[in-house]
Protein backbone atom coordinates (compact mmCIF):
# COMPACT_ATOMS: atom_id res chain seq x y z
CA UNK A 1 0.00 0.00 0.00
CA UNK A 2 1.68 3.22 -0.80
CA UNK A 3 1.70 6.50 1.67
CA UNK A 4 -1.44 9.27 0.52
CA UNK A 5 -0.11 12.24 2.92
CA UNK A 6 3.29 14.35 2.91
CA UNK A 7 4.30 16.48 5.04
CA UNK A 8 5.97 19.33 2.08
CA UNK A 9 9.62 18.76 3.79
CA UNK A 10 9.12 15.15 2.68
CA UNK A 11 7.47 15.76 -0.69
CA UNK A 12 10.80 17.93 -1.22
CA UNK A 13 12.84 15.62 -0.09
CA UNK A 14 11.21 12.45 -1.94
CA UNK A 15 9.29 14.33 -4.91
CA UNK A 16 9.85 11.45 -7.32
CA UNK A 17 8.13 8.81 -4.94
CA UNK A 18 5.38 11.58 -4.48
CA UNK A 19 5.03 11.71 -8.49
CA UNK A 20 4.97 7.56 -8.78
CA UNK A 21 2.69 7.49 -5.97
CA UNK A 22 0.35 9.97 -7.86
CA UNK A 23 0.06 7.69 -10.91
CA UNK A 24 -1.29 5.02 -8.32
CA UNK A 25 -3.72 7.29 -6.21
CA UNK A 26 -4.04 11.34 -5.57
CA UNK A 27 -1.59 12.20 -2.86
CA UNK A 28 -2.06 14.64 -0.35
CA UNK A 29 0.75 17.82 0.69
CA UNK A 30 0.20 18.85 4.29
CA UNK A 31 1.53 22.58 5.13
CA UNK A 32 1.73 22.67 9.14
CA UNK A 33 -0.34 19.68 9.34
CA UNK A 34 -3.76 20.59 7.30
CA UNK A 35 -3.55 19.71 3.72
CA UNK A 36 -2.92 22.36 1.52
CA UNK A 37 -2.51 20.41 -2.48
CA UNK A 38 -3.23 17.47 -3.87
CA UNK A 39 -0.93 15.60 -6.21
CA UNK A 40 -2.90 13.99 -8.76
CA UNK A 41 -1.76 11.97 -12.43
CA UNK A 42 -2.87 13.81 -15.34
CA UNK A 43 -5.27 11.67 -17.15
CA UNK A 44 -7.04 11.96 -13.85
CA UNK A 45 -6.58 16.00 -13.90
CA UNK A 46 -7.50 16.11 -17.68
CA UNK A 47 -10.64 14.03 -16.71
CA UNK A 48 -11.96 15.95 -14.29
CA UNK A 49 -11.23 19.11 -15.90
CA UNK A 50 -13.31 17.93 -18.95
CA UNK A 51 -16.18 17.23 -16.78
CA UNK A 52 -15.89 20.20 -14.73
CA UNK A 53 -16.03 21.73 -18.22
CA UNK A 54 -19.13 19.43 -19.08
CA UNK A 55 -21.36 20.33 -16.19
CA UNK A 56 -20.48 24.58 -16.64
CA UNK A 57 -23.76 26.28 -18.45
CA UNK A 58 -22.91 28.02 -22.20
CA UNK A 59 -23.11 31.32 -22.56
CA UNK A 60 -26.37 31.04 -24.36
CA UNK A 61 -28.03 28.87 -21.36
CA UNK A 62 -27.27 31.86 -19.58
CA UNK A 63 -29.21 33.96 -21.61
CA UNK A 64 -31.85 32.53 -22.71
CA UNK A 65 -32.75 31.51 -18.44
CA UNK A 66 -33.42 35.24 -18.09
CA UNK A 67 -36.28 36.35 -17.67
CA UNK A 68 -38.00 38.11 -21.25
CA UNK A 69 -40.21 41.22 -19.27
CA UNK A 70 -39.11 44.03 -17.44
CA UNK A 71 -39.43 42.25 -14.14
CA UNK A 72 -36.28 41.60 -11.44
CA UNK A 73 -34.75 38.29 -11.33
CA UNK A 74 -32.15 37.08 -8.86
CA UNK A 75 -28.36 36.44 -10.49
CA UNK A 76 -27.17 33.12 -10.45
CA UNK A 77 -23.81 32.86 -8.88
CA UNK A 78 -21.91 31.04 -11.70
CA UNK A 79 -18.35 30.43 -12.60
CA UNK A 80 -16.72 31.56 -16.23
CA UNK A 81 -15.36 28.27 -18.25
CA UNK A 82 -12.31 28.92 -19.78
CA UNK A 83 -11.86 29.52 -23.46
CA UNK A 84 -9.62 27.25 -24.43
CA UNK A 85 -7.38 29.38 -25.98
Amino acid sequence: MSRRNWSIQDAKNRFSEVVEAARRAPQTVTKHGKPAVMVVDVTEYERLRRLERAQAPSFADVLLAMPQDDREFPRAKVRMRESGI
